[in-house]
This record gives C-alpha cells, structure tokens and sequence, in this order.
C-alpha cells in the first residue's frame, strides 16, 4: 500500500510541465496611423484582380536627406501608377499647392505632402522605365477626423495630384482610372508589366530594421530643424512632438495641443 501510494506521488510531482506558448505574437506596425493604414490596407485588398500594391517601402533616394524615402503605400493598375501618402492627423487642415508648409488648426506645421510625395515618386521613377514615367498619381490620405482647407484642385478627379479621406480612398482610384479608360483607348500596362513593375519595387524596398530605425531618426531630427515647435493652447508652454502629435490624433482635445498639466484638465 506504501509503495502505491508512493507511486502516486511520485507521479503527480513529476508531470510534465505544461508546454508554453512558444509561437511569436503577431507583429503589428509601429508607424504613424497604424489604425488607419489597417483600414486602407483592407480597401485596397478590395481593389480589382488586374491592380496590385505594395505597402511600407523603403526606397534609396539620395537626395533626400535621409538618403532614403519611405512611402506609404503603391497602388500598380492598368492605367497608372497611384503613391499613396497617408497622414492620421486630426483637425483643420490648411494648405495650398505653392505652400512649402501646410498646418493643423493653423498652428502646428507640417511638409506639404505632395512636395514629400513627390520626392517618393523621384525615388521610384528611376527603377522602372522611362515611358512609364508619366503615368504616377499622387495621392494623399487623410483620416475623418481632419477637414480640408484647401486648394479645390486637389479634390478634382482629373487632377494627378488627389486629396481623399481614408475612407474613400478606393472609391477616387476607381473613379481616376475610369476618367484615365477614356482618355486612353488602350491599357498603359499589361498585366505582364504590372508583374514586373512590382517585383521590381518589392526587390527595391529596404527591409533591414537597423537602417530602418536609423532614417526614422533621422527624420525625427530633421522635423525638428525645419517645423516651429509646438505650444499648449492654454499657457503657450512649447511642448516636445510627442505630445503635440499625442493630442492632434486624440478625439478628446478637439485638434488643440495641450501641455501635460493642461491635459488633465481636459474633461
């Protein structure tokens, strides 16, 4: 009975651990509007099967001061070559086409986006072709919780310059490629091409994190240098680009940047 009851013991101290789980946790993006490049990823999915896109590259491009472009998003169709430069701010958004510096609420300063989205595309223009040179759109996103003051042309479908919500993202490429059908009796690219022109990107694009970590911080620094800082709406105290960027895509301030103290009193 001894020895059973040993035998017991013996077994129950020496089950087997139960097994971890090993398996790694889904990577998920660290970048600007991670919660709005999801929902533009899914628009694009919903794309016709004759389009492809190409997401989060990283392009040499020497003359950018990083020495490299990270664009956003490719959208590669039949009839032209859409870059894609997603901004996840909240507020006002001023700007024109000759502005260097477009703003939120008229006080927190940004590039302008098609200047930025423009040395994308000169970054990408020599990797492929020159007749198909002609043939990029621009485009800038925004999320609904920013409102547009700006030039109307850029709201125009015949406009290779395009500035679109989020949410109708899809919508306005299905709408240029149709005005760019009538323009253009036959397809710019086969599908052939289309296959060749996106294995040439993805080949392109840099995916070593080191140099990845190192041009975000190098475009952290040069945010600094060429954007005037920050202040709280309340006491004019200048606050740092986190927090600034902190409460412009917060819903509770209302696209006012607040210092730390003013946010607690925010109800």
């Amino acid at each position: 009975m001894l020895l059973f009851l040993s035998f017991l013991k013996k077994q129950k101290t020496e089950a087997p651990p139960v097994k971890a789980n090993t398996s790694a946790p889904k990577q998920v993006a660290v970048r600007k509007g991670e919660i709005g490049e999801y929902k533009i990823d899914i628009q694009l999915d919903q794309l016709p099967k004759d389009c492809r896109y190409l997401s989060d590259l990283l392009i040499k491009n020497p003359k950018a001061k990083s020495g490299y472009s990270q664009i956003d998003h490719v959208v590669l169709t039949p009839y032209g070559i859409f870059v894609i430069e997603t901004k996840n701010y909240q507020g006002t958004i001023y700007g024109g086409k000759d502005r260097k510096t477009w703003s939120v609420n008229g006080k927190y300063k940004m590039m302008n986006p098609f200047v930025q989205n423009y040395g994308h595309i000169k970054a990408l223009a020599p990797l492929i072709d020159r007749k198909y040179v002609e043939s990029f759109i621009s485009m800038v996103s925004f999320t609904k919780r920013s409102t547009f003051k700006i030039d109307l042309d850029f709201r125009k479908i015949a406009s290779n310059e395009l500035i679109v919500y989020d949410i109708e993202l899809s919508e306005f490429i299905h709408r240029k490629v149709s005005v760019l059908k009538i323009q253009h009796k036959e397809p710019l690219f086969s599908g052939r091409e289309i296959s060749m022109i996106y294995d040439v990107f993805s080949n392109a694009d840099i995916k070593d994190p080191a140099i990845r970590r190192t041009h975000e911080q190098a475009l952290k620094v040069d945010t600094k240098d060429t954007t005037t800082q920050a202040v709280c709406s309340i006491c004019n105290k200048p606050v740092s680009d986190k927090v600034s960027t902190y409460c412009l895509t917060n819903e509770k301030f209302q696209g006012k940047v607040f210092c730390y103290e003013h946010q607690k009193t925010i109800q």
